[in-house]
């Protein structure tokens, strides 16, 4: 799957690959006769018929599951806006490689695969207070690596991001696509004092000023005022619609990369859950706006994957229980009769 153009992107969303509603029927027609009260196991029965839909299985299965974990530097950490340097992107993308970050931990305890691309993480993006922050070619070639990550036989994908600026980035997109000011959407990111808050504020506040005339331009945005691992998360989460492979967000930023898929088709995220609800400020707001309900609620703000990693725990036990548990007449028990 490539783009070669923005508007290949567009028209893709236009036209997207839907479901199988009978699969997701027959799923949901199973869940009524196990031997359970109906509903009782809450969302676990949601997330069930959820990936048999997007499975086309009526019994789905998580024997391959991804977590992919983009990086990407901002040029705008120059503007003080966050409390670590670009330079721990690039290290912590080495630690990822060496087995010792949270990520690392959580993806052996839910049974994942982990990748980590790092998306020329020595050159950060420009400045989008001063400039756009790419240039066309440049974010299909970083939405393009993220098509291109994706495993077509993956039962499941949780996708995430490493890259120093970019809370200021995602806060910059919601900005930009929901409206509201700079300081709806701007939250402490990696820690930042009140001075480094006022300096985000500042910074988003600029670039919207000087991007004005391309607001209404959801790719326009994403180019102009994202980075390589937003776009790359958007490019994966393409890809896995096409491949009709159900999906985890991971946190602010991740859910943030997104919104200009929304923005082109509400129905974009049909395939994605959202992983948890995380501490940075405005993650909650930007859910309700796309309609997600977050699987949990951890005060988690890592980013990394590590939420959407830990909800594929939650997606493990929906699978189990809806394959190994055995239905009333099977288990010799009396259903309900009203």
């Amino acid at each position: 799957m490539h783009f070669s153009t923005l508007g290949d992107i567009e028209a893709f969303c236009r036209a997207l690959p839907d479901a199988d509603r009978e699969v997701a029927d027959a799923a949901l027609a199973r869940q009524k006769v196990l031997t359970k009260p109906l509903g009782s196991l809450g969302r676990l029965e949601e997330i069930a018929v959820w990936l048999a839909g997007w499975q086309g299985r009526h019994i789905p299965q998580l024997n391959r599951v991804t977590i992919t974990v983009f990086a990407g530097n901002h040029g705008v950490v120059a503007r003080g806006v966050s409390a670590y340097p670009a330079a721990v992107t690039a290290q912590m993308v080495a630690n990822f490689e060496q087995g010792g970050a949270a990520i690392n931990q959580v993806a052996k305890a839910a049974g994942a695969e982990l990748r980590v691309i790092g998306i020329e993480v020595d050159r950060p993006t420009r400045d989008f207070t001063m400039e756009p922050a790419m240039q066309p070619d440049e974010f299909l070639a970083a939405f393009n690596i993220g098509c291109r990550s994706v495993p077509a036989d993956a039962d499941l994908l949780a996708v995430g991001e490493m890259g120093i600026g970019n809370t200021s980035a995602a806060a910059l997109l919601c900005t930009a696509l929901l409206g509201g000011s700079a300081g709806d959407w701007v939250g402490r990111g990696t820690g930042v004092d009140d001075e480094g808050l006022a300096r985000k504020v500042t910074a988003i506040e600029t670039a919207i000023a000087r991007h004005r005339s391309i607001l209404g331009d959801p790719l326009a945005v994403a180019t102009a005022l994202g980075g390589r691992e937003l776009a790359a998360m958007a490019g994966a989460v393409l890809a896995a619609r096409r491949h009709r492979i159900p999906v985890i967000l991971d946190g602010f930023v991740a859910t943030a990369a997104m919104l200009p898929l929304a923005n082109l088709n509400n129905r974009i995220l049909d395939h994605c859950q959202s992983g948890h609800v995380s501490a940075e400020a405005a993650h909650r707001a930007l859910l309700s706006k796309l309609g997600l309900r977050p699987l949990l609620d951890l005060d988690m703000r890592l980013g990394e994957a590590s939420g959407a990693g830990v909800a594929i725990l939650l997606a493990r036990a929906a699978v189990a229980c809806h394959a190994g548990m055995a239905t009333f007449s099977e288990a010799g028990v009396s259903s309900a009769t009203a």
